[in-house]
């Protein structure tokens, strides 16, 4: 992978989380305009960092880095945006721990179906 394809892949990847994660998060019953906004931002937050980081590793440094820096950077998110939603979602039905959980755990493994297809 060249470098230059890292703005259009942190692009295709900030969309395709933001979409994954605010419909689940909708069809989990999130229905608050600020809550939904909350999502987005978090993500905004969040997945541009771990996508870049990652990518820059596994540029510059190796494949095996990747494969484990990745775990840790996203396990780095859940409890970042876990903390966040459990701190300033009014939507108290589910802990914005396992809301982050859940989020994280569908946009990931649907990101590496869609990954498949686009690459």
């Amino acid at each position: 992978m060249l470098l230059y394809a890292l703005p259009k892949i942190m692009i295709i990847c900030l969309i395709s989380t933001l979409l994954i994660e605010c419909t689940i998060a909708f069809i989990l019953g999130i229905r608050n305009k600020k809550d939904i906004l909350n999502v987005l931002l978090v993500n905004v937050l969040t997945n541009p960092i771990l996508v870049a980081s990652t990518t820059l590793i596994k540029v510059f440094i190796s494949i095996k880095a990747y494969h484990i820096a990745m775990p840790i950077f996203e396990i780095s998110a859940f409890l970042i945006e876990g903390f966040i939603y459990h701190k300033c979602l009014t939507h108290r039905k589910i802990n914005g721990f396992l809301l982050s959980l859940i989020l994280n755990v569908c946009s990931y493994f649907l990101g590496i179906v869609i990954n498949n297809i686009i690459w």
